[in-house]
């Protein structure tokens, strides 16, 4: 009944927008008319899906019914092979339903930290990083990486990079928060176990139709040598950039590409979401305190966990979901906890 409500407000909204696109003068503001012209696309789109999926079931219903009447085992057979197919679909379409945010629809950036537990936690971040890169390649996203911090000894101290398609956003927006892992430590010459955390963040990219106002004055713009693999060039010359936008205190960077230029463009990008998201939403408080305490990167504080040792399963704490299998999660499956999450409507 839930999904019926949502489906007739979608409904009402696009009657309203057609309402409003159809009135004279719509069209003198086009920074105006964008927007709306977006929604109504989007609106469309769902309820054209909605009413295709009803049409196909009710054509099976009848062909089921009739199929009966006259003792029609293959025909039956059929529709049950097309019943179970719709049933995948009306599920994803369900899971659609769930990604009516305004930025849902976006790209996403995703940034990774190491937190408490040394080498183990820095080879867990980096254990993340593939997992999400695992599981966007099955998606067919693209993926580039835009900043990397090796760790001292193994892993990754700290990472961001972008994933684009189609509502990349909306699916990974409930990843952002503290993973825990527990496993025996391969750092460990005892054998002992270790608890591991990281935290991951996610963030729309903002639309170019987006204005964030930026003041240069507000910057610190700072270069330095690359670290790690990139090439002579890379780490020869002060490619990278780091920037710091005063006001906010928010401090980003990017060093994977040769040109000076294209780092301070990829790095003022993500300054830009990052604004975005902290005039939007005004820094939740439970994700400013990540960001502002690191050693909340720690225990009790975790959205989910990835046990190795004693036994194996992966647990999301928000929605006490938990799977067996947590090799298939690390190497990317994790659809089943995100539209978990995405169904249950946990923020």
């Amino acid at each position: 009944m839930e999904t019926l409500f949502d489906l007739a407000a979608k409904n009402n909204r696009l009657k309203e927008l057609e309402s409003i696109i159809a009135k004279n003068g719509f069209w003198d503001n086009p920074e105006a008319a964008t927007p709306l012209l977006k929604e109504r696309t989007f609106l469309s789109g769902r309820l054209d899906a909605y009413q295709a999926l009803l049409s196909e079931l009710e054509d099976n219903e009848l062909l089921a019914a009739m199929a009966a009447e006259e003792g029609d085992t293959q025909t039956l057979a059929e529709v049950e092979t097309q019943l179970e197919s719709l049933g995948l679909r009306l599920h994803a379409f369900s899971i659609d339903m769930m990604l009516d945010g305004e930025q849902d629809p976006s790209n996403a950036i995703v940034s990774i930290n190491a937190g408490a537990g040394g080498t183990d936690a820095q080879d867990w971040a980096e254990m993340l990083l593939r997992m999400y890169l695992r599981w966007a390649e099955q998606r067919s996203y693209a993926t580039e990486i835009i900043d990397f911090q090796p760790g001292d000894e193994a892993g990754i101290k700290s990472t961001t990079f972008t994933v684009k398609g189609e509502y990349a956003y909306g699916y990974l927006k409930s990843e952002s928060g503290v993973h825990r892992l527990v496993r025996i430590s391969p750092y460990n010459a005892s054998g002992k176990r270790q608890t591991s955390f990281a935290s991951v963040f996610v963030y729309p990219e903002v639309d170019s139709q987006i204005v964030i106002q930026i003041d240069d004055k507000d910057l610190r713009i700072d270069t330095f040598r690359a670290s790690g693999a990139g090439g002579q060039h890379v780490n020869k010359t002060s490619s990278a950039v780091r920037i710091t936008h005063l006001p906010s205190g928010i401090v980003v960077q990017c060093q994977q590409e040769k040109s000076q230029h294209r780092n301070k463009e990829m790095a003022m990008k993500v300054l830009r979401a990052r604004l975005y998201q902290n005039e939007k939403q005004k820094q939740d408080a439970e994700v400013q305190q990540l960001h502002d305490n690191k050693d909340e990167i720690a225990w009790g504080s975790q959205i989910r966990s990835y046990v190795l040792h004693p036994y194996q399963m992966v647990k999301d704490h928000r929605i006490n979901m938990e799977i067996g299998n947590v090799n298939s999660v690390l190497d990317g499956k994790i659809d089943p906890l995100i539209e978990g999450v995405l169904l249950a409507g946990v923020d």
